[in-house]
C-alpha cells in the first residue's frame, strides 16, 4: 500500500540494474549532451530546443539543477551502461495533476538506439519510483503517433489508461498525449 502524500524526490539519485547505470548529469557531460540532443527525433518528440548546441546544453543543465532545487520535484538522469558515458536521459518528475503520482520521460541518442536502453532505463526508474518513492502511479504521457515510445511503454509493463487525453503546447504546436500507467510494481532495481 502506498502512502497518500506528495512525492518528494531525494537530493541525489543513482540507480543500477539490468546493465544500466542512471546518474545525475555533471559539467563534464556537456559535449555528450549536445551529441544526444542535437537530433531530429529528439526535436520531434521532446520540448528540447533545436538546434541543440553547447549554449543550449549549458542552459539545459542549469534548468535540470533548478529542478533539483528546494522542491525536488524533478530529476534528470544520464543513462549509461558503465556509470560514465551518457547514452541518453531519463527523467522523473512529480505529476502536475496529482502530486502522489510521478511521470517519466526519456530520450536516447541516435547512436545508441535499438539496444534496449530506453526500455531498461524506464523499467529501472519505474521500479525505483514504486519501491523507493512510494508513487501511487508511475505514468508516461505519449503522443499517439510516437510508435517507438508506445513500444517502450508496452515492453516495460505500462498499460494505456482511460484517463482523458492531455493537451500541452510544445514548440508552438498543440500535442495530445495519452496516459500510460506502470502495472508491474515488482522492483528488480537496487540503489547504488
Amino acid at each position: 500500500m502506498t502512502d497518500q502524500r506528495e512525492i518528494v524526490l531525494p537530493s541525489s539519485i543513482r540507480i543500477a540494474g539490468d546493465g544500466i547505470h542512471l546518474r545525475e548529469w555533471t559539467e563534464s557531460d556537456l559535449p555528450a549532451l549536445v551529441e544526444l540532443y542535437d537530433d531530429p527525433e529528439i526535436d520531434r518528440w521532446t520540448p528540447v530546443p533545436s538546434p541543440f548546441d553547447s549554449t543550449a546544453a549549458r542552459e539545459y543543465l542549469a534548468k535540470a539543477r533548478e529542478g533539483r532545487g528546494e522542491g525536488r520535484d524533478k530529476a534528470q538522469l544520464a543513462i549509461t551502461t558503465d556509470g560514465e558515458q551518457p547514452r541518453g536521459e531519463v527523467l522523473v518528475f512529480r505529476c502536475r495533476i496529482d502530486p502522489r503520482d510521478v511521470e517519466l520521460a526519456y530520450g536516447v541518442g541516435s547512436r545508441h538506439r535499438r539496444l534496449g536502453l530506453a526500455s531498461r532505463s524506464v523499467k529501472l526508474l519505474a521500479d525505483y519510483a514504486c519501491r523507493r518513492l512510494g508513487a501511487r502511479r508511475v505514468l508516461l504521457r505519449i503522443e499517439t503517433e510516437n510508435a517507438p515510445s508506445t513500444a517502450v511503454a508496452r515492453a516495460t509493463g505500462f498499460r494505456l489508461t482511460e484517463d482523458e487525453p492531455i493537451t500541452r503546447e510544445a514548440k508552438g504546436r498543440q500535442v495530445t498525449l495519452l496516459t500510460w500507467c506502470y502495472e508491474d510494481g515488482e522492483a528488480s532495481s537496487l540503489p547504488v
